[in-house]
């Protein structure tokens, strides 16, 4: 794959310490993202922002004004994790769906082409800049727009499983799954919306867990141990 959108947690950048930013964690993905870019791979990321804010869980806040905090998270996240990038030889832009003065640039597809050619890696943050849409619908979204070959999923756990390792040990992980089976059984890669416009546009994903040793170069290559969700 030539391009690929990168997923990435924010509970997961937080590592142990659950909220915030664990810099070791970040450092470790940076060092991955590098290697792919110095063999040619054109990387777009999507940060999610639960390592600050997770709106859903507050029920006395309006839930626009919910989303919109959490959009503003990962315009933090993707600030922060690009100057990590940078300190590891990386050229970065962060990019947003609305103005952030000039702090992001205004996300448009062209402009993104134009940052790839130059090997850029191009962060985009603040979702898809309206409420009721996750940060998995901004991923997906955004894959399609840049036409990615793949969506690269890491998160805290290792694969797509058939019911969750976290409370069945018997839970049996999938090599390989269609987004049809994941629709159909609810298996919650991405919420339902996201899964839905990755099945409309042959988006396939490939997910496996960011803390397992050179996780992010290995999707990329044979040694991939995760799940590959087809479509």
């Amino acid at each position: 794959m030539k391009r690929v959108l990168l997923k990435l947690s924010g509970e997961a950048l937080a590592g142990d310490k659950h909220q915030g930013f664990d810099e070791p964690t970040v450092t470790i993905v940076a060092n991955q993202v590098k290697k792919l870019v110095d063999n040619g791979v054109q990387v777009g990321i999507v940060i999610g922002g639960g390592n600050f804010w997770r709106g859903r869980s507050s029920e006395t806040i309006d839930r626009t004004k919910a989303d919109q905090i959490g959009m503003l998270a990962t315009v933090m996240n993707c600030i922060y994790v690009s100057e990590i990038f940078r300190s590891a030889g990386m050229k970065t832009v962060v990019m947003t769906p609305f103005e952030c003065g000039s702090m992001t640039k205004l996300f448009s597809k062209d402009r993104a082409n134009k940052y790839f050619e130059h090997g850029i890696v191009c962060f985009f943050a603040g979702g898809t800049g309206h409420p009721y849409f996750s940060t998995d619908t901004a991923t997906v979204l955004r894959a399609i727009e840049i036409e990615a070959e793949g969506i690269l999923l890491a998160k805290a756990i290792d694969g797509v499983y058939d019911s969750d390792p976290k409370t069945n040990p018997d839970a049996k992980k999938y090599d390989e799954v269609s987004i049809q089976e994941v629709i159909d059984k609810k298996l919650a890669v991405v919420d339902l919306t996201a899964s839905i416009m990755c099945m409309e546009n042959k988006m396939p994903m490939y997910v496996f867990g960011l803390n397992e040793e050179d996780s992010i170069v290995k999707a990329m290559s044979g040694d991939f141990k995760g799940t590959k969700v087809t479509v």
